[in-house]
C-alpha cells in the first residue's frame, strides 16, 4: 500500500517537473513574442499619435496580459484543489478496499476481542470527528467546488 503511494508520488512529481519545464520554455517564448508585439505597437502608435499615447497603449497591453494571467492562475489553483480532494478520497477508498488491510483488521478484532475493541473504536471515532471538524469550513460557508 505504501509502495503504491510512493510510486504515485514519484510519478506525479516527475510529471509535474516535466510540465513545469515545458511551461517555462513556452512562457519564455511567449514573453519574447509579447515584447516584439509591444515594440511594434509602441512604434506604430508613436508614429501616428505621439509619445504619451504610445506609453498609455503599452501600459494597457501589459495590464490586459496581467489580468489574463491572474485569471488563469485562479482557475488553475481551483483545479488543483479539486483534484487534491478527489485524490484524497480515492486514496482512502483504495486503502479500505485493500484485502490485506481487511484481513489484518479481522485478525486484530479476533486477538483483542469485540468487547475490548468497542471503547477503542469510540475513542478513535471521537478523535476522527475532532480532526474532521478542524478542517471543516466555518458554519454558514459552503465548501468551494
Amino acid at each position: 500500500m505504501f509502495a503504491r503511494m510512493i510510486d504515485d508520488f514519484k510519478e506525479s512529481t516527475g510529471t509535474a517537473l516535466r510540465l513545469t519545464e515545458l511551461g517555462a520554455v513556452a512562457a519564455l517564448a511567449l514573453f519574447i513574442t509579447l515584447c516584439f508585439l509591444c515594440a511594434a505597437a509602441f512604434i506604430y502608435v508613436l508614429q501616428n499619435f505621439g509619445l504619451i499615447e504610445a506609453c498609455l497603449t503599452g501600459a494597457a497591453i501589459f495590464f490586459v496580459v496581467a489580468l489574463v494571467v491572474a485569471a488563469c492562475y485562479a482557475v488553475r489553483k481551483n483545479q488543483v484543489k479539486t483534484h487534491a480532494r478527489e485524490n484524497e478520497k480515492s486514496a482512502l477508498q483504495t486503502a479500505l478496499a485493500d484485502p490485506m488491510l481487511v484481513a489484518t483488521g479481522i485478525q486484530l478484532i479476533r486477538a483483542i476481542g469485540v468487547k475490548k475493541l468497542i471503547p477503542i473504536l469510540a475513542v478513535g471515532g471521537l478523535a476522527l470527528g475532532l480532526l474532521a471538524s478542524r478542517h471543516a469550513p466555518p458554519s454558514g460557508e459552503a465548501p468551494a467546488e
